[in-house]
C-alpha cells in the first residue's frame, strides 16, 4: 500500500513511521532532481500558505519561501510584529482565521504547544519550522545529506557534540531511532536529553536496531563516527549570561581536527547553522574579546575543511521542506 500523509501536520518525527520518513526523503530527492534539471513542478498552483515567525531565520524562511514558490503557491510571511497572535487575539482564534484563508501554516518559535495548538484549531496542515523541543524539517535535510554521502544510513554512527538537550539534538535522536542509525550524545551529563524523550526513542530503537549511547568522553563520541554534528552552544532565546557557563562546560566538546581524526576516514562534519567558527560576526568578536576564543563549537579548520557538508545540508532544507508541503497538501 502506498504512503499517504495528505492533510497531516508535521510537528515532530515521533508522529511518523520509518516508511513515511523514507517516503519524504525519496520525494525530496525527486524534487531536488527536478530543481537541478529545471523541470517545472508547480503542482500546487492556487494554494496559499502563511509563515509565522516568532524567531528569526535565514535558512528556514528562505527554504519555505522558495519551496512554496517553486510549487506554485502564494506565500505570506508574518513575523511577531505583524501578527496579533497571543497579544490582542488568542492563539485559537488566530489559528481558526488563518485556517480559513490559507491551505497550510508554518510556525517557527518557542513552545511546542503553540505549533500543536495551531494544528488543533486551524483545520489545515501545520509544519514545525522549529520550536524549543524539536526541529523536524532540519532532520530530513540532515538525513538526505548523509544518504547522499553514504547511501543507506542504517548502522551508521552519528555523534552530536554540545548541548544535547536542544531541539536539534532531540530531533536527531528521534530520526536516528526511527531509521536504525546509531546516535551518540556527547556532552556533560547535565546537558543530555530529557529522560522521558530518551525512553521514547529507546522504545523506537528496539524495532529499528538503532543503538543510542550517551557519553561525557569526547574521544569516545568521536571514535568510529560517520558523522560529527554540532550546533551553537547558546540557543536562540536563551540569555547571553549563559555564554560563560556553556563555554566552561562545552569547550572540551568543540569539534576540532583531533576529533575528526578519531572518526572514520570517510567521516563528514555537519552543522545546522549559523555557526561561530570564526570572528566574522558581532557575537564571534564579542566572545573573543571576553573569553579569548576565536571559534566556539567548531574550529575554522574543520568548518572550512574537505569533510564539511553544512552548506549542502543547508540547501537540502529547501528540497525536503518542498517534499513535506507537497505530501501534506497534494
Amino acid at each position: 500500500m502506498g504512503i499517504n500523509i495528505r492533510g497531516r501536520s508535521f510537528l515532530t518525527l515521533l508522529d511518523f513511521s520509518k516508511e513515511e520518513i523514507e517516503y519524504l526523503l525519496e520525494l525530496s530527492k525527486e524534487f531536488k532532481r527536478m530543481k537541478y534539471c529545471g523541470t517545472d513542478h508547480s503542482y500546487l498552483k492556487g494554494k496559499n500558505i502563511v509563515l509565522l515567525f516568532e524567531k528569526t531565520s535565514t535558512r528556514t524562511r528562505c527554504a519555505f519561501e522558495v519551496a512554496g514558490h517553486d510549487l506554485g503557491m502564494g506565500v505570506t510571511f508574518l513575523d511577531s510584529k505583524s501578527s496579533q497572535m497571543g497579544k490582542k487575539e488568542s492563539l485559537a482564534d488566530t489559528a481558526k482565521v488563518l485556517g480559513r484563508m490559507f491551505d497550510g501554516i508554518e510556525y517557527r518559535g518557542y513552545k511546542q504547544s503553540v505549533v500543536e495548538d495551531l494544528a488543533k484549531y486551524s483545520g489545515v496542515p501545520v509544519w514545525n519550522g522549529l520550536t524549543d523541543d524539536f526541529h523536524p524539517t532540519q532532520m530530513l535535510a540532515d538525513i538526505l545529506t548523509v544518504e547522499e554521502e553514504f547511501g543507506k544510513v542504517q548502522g551508521r554512527k552519528l555523534t552530536f557534540f554540545g548541548d544535547a538537550r536542544n531541539n536539534v539534538a532531540n530531533s536527531l535522536m528521534v530520526i536516528c531511532a526511527k531509521l536504525g542509525m546509531n546516535f551518540c550524545a556527547c556532552a556533560p551529563k547535565e546537558l543530555w536529553p530529557k529522560q522521558e524523550l530518551i525512553d521514547k526513542c529507546q522504545a523506537v530503537a528496539k524495532d529499528s536496531g538503532a543503538i543510542l549511547t550517551f557519553t561525557e568522553d569526547p574521544n569516545e563520541g568521536a571514535k568510529g563516527a560517520d558523522v560529527l554534528y554540532t550546533d551553537i552552544w547558546v540557543s536562540m532565546g536563551e540569555p547571553e549570561e549563559l555564554w560563560a557557563e556553556r563555554i566552561r562546560l562545552l569547550k572540551p566538546y568543540q569539534v576540532d581536527q583531533e576529533k575528526m581524526d578519531l572518526a572514520k576516514p570517510e567521516a563528514i562534519f555537519m552543522h545546522c547553522l549559523p555557526s561561530f567558527h570564526d570572528r566574522e560576526t558581532d557575537i564571534g568578536e564579542e566572545i573573543y574579546e571576553k573569553f579569548g576564543l576565536s571559534s566556539m563549537e567548531v574550529t575554522d579548520k574543520v568548518f572550512l575543511g574537505p569533510k564539511a557538508r553544512q552548506f549542502r545540508e543547508a540547501e537540502n532544507r529547501m528540497h525536503t521542506i518542498k517534499a513535506v508541503m507537497y505530501a501534506t497538501l497534494k
